[in-house]
């Protein structure tokens, strides 16, 4: 069966989109809700870093690049060319999101689009994204993130888990084949 437009199929490709739209809305709030707050909620700026055991901090650091500080632009130019680039993903992701066939799939990509949202806004606002966590063990060090990040590392190895999950129109297809 195809993506054809009746009800039942259309009721049925809803219930993952608002999977994937509840996803979005709370990457963005919990995102926005810990950077906010831990700028603006306490001294973590003059304190820094905050340790929790010997694997991690919370630390201020302000990424004017994309994932891993690659890209680091300091101009205006480069600053609202991200925020365009983050904007125009999250609005193509978004429709994709609106119409997965799985729940899984709208989950993955509903992380991935609150996550680029909430990085986005820090960049309009403050010209760079707000990083807090730290986690390193030993000698090694992993970058700083902030919950956008986790959601959006979250959200692509929910896509790559479903590219590995068969459909549902596939296993009936092949339910259906004539066996040798």
């Amino acid at each position: 069966m195809g993506c054809g437009a009746s009800g039942g199929q259309r009721g049925v490709r809803g219930l993952p989109a608002r999977a994937g739209l509840l996803a979005l809305v709370l990457t963005f709030v919990a995102d926005q809700a810990t950077k906010l707050g831990l700028y603006f909620g306490t001294d973590l700026v003059l304190t820094q870093p905050w340790r929790y055991g010997p694997f991690a901090d919370l630390v201020v650091v302000w990424n004017r690049g994309v994932s891993y500080g690659m890209f680091q632009q300091d101009g205006a130019f480069g600053r609202w060319l991200l925020v365009a680039l983050s904007l125009a993903a999250a609005l193509a992701l978004g429709f994709w999101m609106m119409r997965a066939g799985s729940r899984l799939l709208a989950v993955a990509l509903g992380l991935i689009v609150g996550g680029a949202l909430g990085n986005a806004v820090d960049r309009a606002v403050y010209g760079a994204v707000f990083d807090f966590v730290h986690l390193h063990a030993g000698g090694w060090s992993w970058y700083v993130f902030n919950v956008a990040d986790a959601a959006i590392v979250a959200g692509v190895i929910g896509l790559i888990l479903d590219s590995l999950i068969p459909s549902a129109e596939g296993r009936a297809r092949d339910n259906a084949a004539p066996r040798a």
